[in-house]
């Protein structure tokens, strides 16, 4: 039995063992070189080698050791130095449970990196023909069948030695190391004595290198690499220290800060803050210069609250998200706008450049809430006002710092003149009731803003909220105005049309929606003396970009008198379209309609680029203009065709495809065809 070299030994024998080692270091280097896989290069073979005997021979051994004796007669004590050598070689090669067949053990793919050259490969010498047979017949057998054979043919141990010393160093049950141990001794027959001479010579001493230069190209941009990439991060943590962000409750000013939120109390100091008057000063009016308001904003543990839970610790929190709005944490150190109270609740509002997130909590511990709003490209108008509580039916909106004046008006009643606004010093506002609470239509309280004179001139707009962070901006583009862009919402033209129009806003509550312009693109004198029509695309553009429409046709009476009582009646809806805003407003539409005197015609509409129409169908009639009346039955049927002299194709909003222009009155009147009417009368305009 092989002796155990952990025992301590007498000062006595240290020296001794010591010399011992030197003397036997280059026999135990080259089994460790050996086993190791043929398939690494040999200079990544002989350092590993040297690390693993370096780190397998003990400090000291059992007894001092005997006089060297000849390779083949070897005591015990010296056979006994392989038996670490090979327990850490071959430990390299044991893959845990679970470990692919196909990939190298995790301890073969981090092989010991000292002792360490830099700049030099260390090989040893080449050899010939004869070496090249027994190196590729080794590549063949596994790690254990390697390690016998050394121990055979190299070291000239006989098998019972060999077995001895393999269990001895971990390779497993005494029927593994045999079958291996048999493995190795066919290779031995197979070799023959040639193999000792072979293994023997300085192409497998690893003891005996040359030096030789690495890639020095390689080198070279490696090391300019890498000072490159130290470069970076040195200046990234710079700017991390420098320009992370302003602690909460320092008062101190920054623009943009860099720091990633991660949702621990440490991500306090990451919360951006912008000076008042910033505003004045910048061509960018929007949330980005909106100044830290309210009470709390030196509240440390509130905004770390806020901050974590944005971040993703979100336990027992109600989570709210506008329409097309991402749940995930701000990319970059979050801009606080409001800390506070209002209404009993305690509310913070940030922003990250792209979203806006509201926390609120009724207590510490009590009740919490987050909603997350995209408002990217927002502007003067978008950027004016955020609601900041709902409660009871009502609404108290953060106003910007660039509002000078602030009312509410209800935008179905024009001639009721805009009542002023309470708005504390803070700019949260009095509460404004909920636009078209419940569903009811009765009453459209929206918000009468007036900007400050040092960003425009006697600048005036209305906010509608329809249950999103920001309220709605709503514009008007009167009659006629080809190409021209929406105007405020704010004079008399455009009160009266809002005031008919202004319940279809309930339809968009909770869209996500940033804009609606109505837009008055025809006017008709209606059959039967009915009086005049107009007709308005509302195009409702939401943060997300894309738009919905609604056509609605309203008229008004003979003598031109706004008929307020009644709303506007829909006529088409398309989603997701670019119908009616700048780049698509050659449209076209119609509908049934039915006069005073109780008949019914097909009314159609383009805008002022069409200047003939005809329509095909239950009822067939044509003519010059960008309006035609056909009396037909309830419920008729048709196509509509226009004609126009140059441009784009028009939009059919009915049936929601492009419509095909043709040129000419009289190419008009010929390419539509006469289909039989099912017992109506045809009738032009």
């Amino acid at each position: 039995m092989l002796r155990r070299l952990s025992q301590v030994p007498t000062a006595h024998g240290l020296p001794h063992a010591k010399r011992r080692i030197t003397e036997r270091y280059g026999d135990l280097v080259r089994p460790a070189y050996l086993v190791l896989p043929v398939s690494l290069s040999r200079h990544r073979r002989v350092l590993p080698a040297h690390a693993l005997v370096q780190r397998s021979l003990p400090a000291v051994v059992p007894r001092p050791p005997a006089p060297r004796e000849a390779a083949g007669h070897l005591s015990p004590t010296s056979r006994s130095l392989h038996v670490p050598v090979l327990r850490e070689v071959l430990a390299l090669f044991r893959r845990p449970v679970g470990w692919p067949r196909r990939v190298p053990p995790p301890r073969l793919l981090l092989l010991p990196r000292l002792p360490v050259v830099w700049g030099l490969r260390l090989l040893p010498r080449a050899g010939g023909a004869d070496e090249l047979v027994p190196s590729r017949a080794l590549s063949e057998l596994s790690a254990t069948a390697r390690a016998a054979f050394v121990l055979l043919r190299v070291e000239g141990r006989t098998g019972a030695q060999a077995r001895e010393a393999l269990q001895a160093a971990g390779c497993g049950d005494a029927e593994a190391v045999e079958t291996e141990g048999r493995c190795a001794r066919r290779l031995d027959a197979t070799l023959g004595v040639r193999a000792t001479g072979a293994l023997a010579s300085q192409e497998f001493d690893p003891c005996t290198l040359r030096a030789r230069p690495g890639d020095l190209l390689r080198r070279r941009r490696r090391v300019r690499l890498s000072g490159a990439a130290v470069l970076a991060l040195l200046i990234t943590v710079v700017t991390l220290v420098v320009c992370g962000g302003v602690p909460a409750g320092s008062g101190g000013v920054t623009g943009a800060g860099t720091g990633r939120v991660s949702g621990t109390p440490s991500a306090v100091g990451s919360v951006v803050r912008v000076a008042p008057g910033a505003w004045t000063a910048t061509s960018r009016v929007d949330f980005t210069a909106w100044p830290p308001r309210g009470e709390r904003t030196g509240d440390r543990a509130l905004l770390r609250r806020a901050l974590a839970t944005w971040a993703g610790s979100r336990n027992g929190t109600r989570i709210g998200l506008s329409v097309g709005t991402s749940a995930g944490p701000p990319a970059r150190a979050p801009q606080l706008l409001y800390a506070g109270e209002a209404d009993g609740r305690t509310v913070v509002l940030l922003y990250d450049g792209r979203r806006l997130a509201r926390y609120s909590e009724s207590a510490p511990l009590g009740e919490r809430s987050l909603t997350l709003a995209r408002v990217d490209d927002a502007d003067v108008t978008t950027a004016a006002a955020v609601a900041l509580v709902v409660r009871d039916g009502a609404v108290r909106y953060l106003l910007a710092p660039w509002v000078a004046e602030s009312g509410t008006r209800d935008v179905l009643r024009p001639d009721v003149p805009a009542r002023p606004l309470g708005v504390g010093a803070d700019g949260l506002t009095a509460p404004v009731p909920v636009f078209g609470a419940g569903g009811d239509c009765g009453r459209g309280p929206v918000l009468h803003l007036r900007s400050s004179s040092r960003i425009a001139e006697h600048h005036a707009f209305l906010l509608a909220g329809l249950g999103d962070l920001t309220p709605v901006h709503l514009t008007y583009t009167p009659l006629p105005a080809p190409g021209a862009p929406p105007r405020e919402a704010t004079g008399p033209a455009a009160l009266l049309a809002w005031a008919r129009l202004g319940c279809s806003l309930n339809s968009l509550r909770g869209r996500g929606v940033k804009a609606v312009n109505a837009w008055d693109f025809a006017r008709q004198r209606l059959p039967d003396g009915a009086g005049d029509a107009v007709w308005t695309c509302s195009r409702a553009d939401t943060w997300r970009g894309p738009g919905d429409v609604t056509v609605s046709l309203r008229t008004v009476g003979a003598s031109g008198a706004g008929q307020r009582g009644r709303r506007a009646r829909a006529v088409a809806r398309p989603r997701a379209t670019g119908a009616c805003g700048r780049g698509a407003q050659r449209i076209v539409v119609h509908t049934n309609w039915r006069s005073p005197k109780g008949s019914w015609y097909v009314l159609a509409a383009a805008s002022r680029a069409v200047n003939g129409l005809a329509v095909t169908g239950d009822v067939t009639a044509s003519g010059a203009g960008p309006t035609l009346a056909v009396r037909a039955g309830a419920g008729a049927r048709v196509l509509v065709r226009t004609r126009t002299d140059e441009g784009p194709r028009v939009i059919d909003l009915s049936s929601g495809v492009l419509n095909r222009p043709v040129r000419g009155t009289r190419a008009l009147d010929r390419k539509v065809p006469r289909r039989p009417s099912g017992g109506r009368t045809s009738t032009g305009r």
